[in-house]
């Protein structure tokens, strides 16, 4: 079973204090915790080993969600923001991880977004995400109850090329590995990019 280990390690912990961590409910009659990841609610099932959404036209869930949940749920901290933005280079190992085949997804927000900044704002609404004052266009959406990030577009022209940048609050890293906190942000930047043409 993927993922069977993650599965291991959140049996262990103790429900209520997991909820508590990861700012989620437990519902112990059904053995499930529910959690927000973007725009959905998904259902943990402790007893089945499954993930699927509390909305009933979603099926089971990808390889990349069912990492991130799991991961968020054993790993999560009780700690407030730091409210401080940080680059992905700025967290613990940051800049030994996220680099080559491990670095951000921001060429996909520049082709998305590049020519017409504005366009990120479209899908505020459909993601939760607020508007932000950074470069040509930016948002902060949540990508889990305690991991926000801002995206910053600057647009294109006739001198310099489009640019993207993801920024972290400080204390990303606490609650998520790099590897399923890079997890997170793809899902994140293909909902972003997939919202945005359906508003189109």
């Amino acid at each position: 079973m993927a993922h069977e280990g993650l599965w291991e390690q959140l049996g262990k912990l103790d429900p209520k204090l997991t909820a508590k961590r990861a700012k989620c409910r437990y519902i112990s009659e059904q053995g499930r915790y529910v959690l927000r990841l973007l725009d959905k609610e998904y259902a943990v099932d402790t007893k089945a080993r499954e993930i699927f959404s509390v909305d009933a036209k979603q099926g089971k869930k990808s390889f990349l969600e069912k990492l991130v949940i799991l991961a968020y749920l054993i790993n999560a901290k009780d700690l407030p923001l730091a409210n401080k933005l940080v680059k992905a280079q700025a967290l613990p190992s940051g800049q030994f991880f996220f680099r080559g085949l491990h670095g951000l997804p921001t060429e996909k927000l520049e082709k998305a977004f590049g020519k017409c900044p504005e366009d990120l704002h479209q899908i505020t609404e459909q993601l939760d995400a607020k508007q932000c004052e950074f470069g040509d266009a930016s948002i902060e959406l949540y990508v889990l109850p305690r991991i926000p990030l801002t995206i910053v577009i600057w647009q294109s022209d006739d001198e310099f090329p489009a640019r993207a940048s993801i920024l972290f609050d400080q204390t990303a890293a606490e609650h998520l590995p790099l590897d399923a906190l890079l997890a997170a942000v793809e899902l994140a930047v293909e909902a972003v990019i997939g919202d945005c043409r359906q508003s189109e």
